[in-house]
């Protein structure tokens, strides 16, 4: 799979306290996803982690993604600080200590130690680990690749079939075994309905990096490629109903949403991604981010658009389908 971008991976219910606790990793697949998760005990697991080594970090997303082990077990540790919010900002001010590092002229430099509680780092913990996760989240360079639509069928959509992605997490979500009490809106109709919740990088605590994800209720669509006109009141209704049902629980109008379709995607399931104009959300970039709106319009001015298009996009150096069309001799 074009393992390109790490994709909801995390647990849905935020710790007690992260510098303590954890919840319990239960997970069914190796797309990271619990069913039940949300009945788990915190534990104080993070204790008896080992490390092996840092798979990546980054200091302008403030991150840093650990491989090791936990109770015997592999492990992936993702550490992130999360956003200063502004509906706290006045307790975080008035409530922090300061230490001089410098002082010149009217610029100064300080060290502010917050108190605990807003001082949290989002923790995910996905255990046990596959060699899978350990590359997904390990630092790669990438190869932009040109997919005609010839070799989406030649190359590309064997390759899929062949692997056998997992999709059972989002079938679970689907038919709400897990993740229920997380969906913002839901249309149930078989056919142009959807599930629309808050993407797992998303803390829901500010609206400034909002990131919701629409999965259609239909399974027989793996991504952009398979979309025709007979899509279409599917697309729409994606479109209008989930702006309004934004707009009425967030208050943030169509005017401020970027919503996109990801391609190649992370998972094999048409979904569909919403986020605030103006947050740089991870795989956002004109070189893997199809705008919902051009789609559309492109299938409703050529039905066979997007299976004959010339399409591009990125993949990690460790991709499997990068090596199948290095093999083909496309790159």
């Amino acid at each position: 799979m074009a393992d390109s971008a790490a994709k909801r991976e995390t647990d849905s219910d935020e710790p007690d306290d992260l510098s303590l606790k954890v919840k319990r990793p239960k997970f069914d697949n190796e797309n990271g996803r619990g069913v039940g998760a949300k009945d788990s005990e915190p534990k104080s697991i993070l204790s008896g982690f080992s490390v092996s080594k840092v798979l990546s970090d980054s200091a302008r997303e403030k991150n840093i993604f650990v491989h090791g082990k936990l109770a015997d077990q592999e492990a992936v540790i993702i550490l992130e600080k999360t956003p200063i919010r502004e509906d706290t900002l006045a307790e975080l001010l008035s409530g922090s200590t300061l230490k001089l590092e410098l002082k010149n002229d009217i610029y100064s430099t300080y060290r502010l130690q917050a108190p605990s509680h807003l001082n949290e780092i989002k923790t995910t913990v996905v255990c046990p680990a596959t060699e899978k996760h350990v590359k997904k989240y390990q630092r790669q360079e990438s190869s932009l690749v040109e997919e005609t639509g010839e070799d989406y069928r030649s190359i590309t959509l064997p390759y899929i079939q062949k692997q056998s992605f997992s999709v059972q997490w989002v079938f679970n979500i689907l038919e709400k075994k897990a993740e229920a009490d997380r969906i913002v809106y839901e249309d149930p109709d078989p056919k142009v309905g959807f599930v629309l919740l808050p993407d797992f990088k998303w803390d829901q605590k500010q609206v400034d990096d909002l990131y919701l994800i629409a999965i259609v209720h239909p399974r027989d669509i793996k991504s952009l490629r398979d979309l025709t006109s007979e899509h279409l009141p599917l697309l729409q209704n994606i479109f209008q109903k989930g702006k309004e049902a934004i707009l009425q629980r967030y208050n943030l109008p169509a005017s401020k949403l970027r919503v996109y379709l990801h391609y190649q995607p992370s998972y094999y399931h048409l979904h569909v991604h919403f986020t605030k104009l103006g947050y740089d959300a991870p795989g956002c970039g004109v070189e893997r981010a199809h705008l919902l709106a051009d789609v559309i319009q492109n299938i409703q001015s050529d039905s066979q658009y997007y299976k004959t298009r010339t399409l591009y996009f990125p993949l990690r150096a460790d991709d499997g389908l990068l090596s199948k069309f290095k093999e083909a001799g496309r790159l």
